[in-house]
């Protein structure tokens, strides 16, 4: 029996909330994400129906301060990453199990005119953004991939 396994997950959606980042005891950060990628689907009359399927990402450290800055509900992103299972009991003795995805890359895919804005009344930081893409503002997943391109 071989030991070779994979465990990889590439998404492309939109967030269907807004990120919620919360600190853990190690000191870092954690960003929840729950992302919508829709499948199509052929129904009885031979036509083609959406189906949307909802997976929740879990984005640790720097990624996830990047995250909860520049996205927001209806932000187009990718994610490369991983399947987790966990399994907990409830107060009431239920047994419980989820499978999410922890990423490890995160490619944010809208347009200068995507990025989030804060609130300037209330002093929120993010109001300081300015209009360039994304992708060259957090350097999350990129690596120079469009200057490689030979078209």
């Amino acid at each position: 029996m071989s030991s070779f396994t994979i465990n990889r997950v590439f998404l492309v959606g939109r967030l269907t909330r807004d990120p919620e980042l919360r600190p853990l005891h190690s000191g870092s950060n954690v960003c929840g994400l729950r992302v919508a990628c829709n499948a199509v689907r052929r129904d009885a009359e031979g036509g083609f129906q959406e189906k949307p399927n909802y997976f929740d990402v879990d984005v640790f450290d720097a990624s996830a301060e990047n995250v909860r800055r520049y996205l927001h509900k209806g932000s187009r992103l990718a994610i490369d990453g991983r399947l987790e299972w966990r399994e907990w009991e409830t107060p009431d003795g239920q047994k419980r199990q989820a499978v999410s995805v922890t990423a490890d890359t995160v490619q944010f895919l809208g347009g200068p005119g995507e990025a989030r804005r804060g609130d300037p009344s209330n002093g929120d930081p993010r109001d300081e953004i300015d209009e360039q893409p994304v992708r060259q503002l957090v350097g999350v997943g990129t690596g120079g991939e469009e200057e490689d391109l030979a078209f």
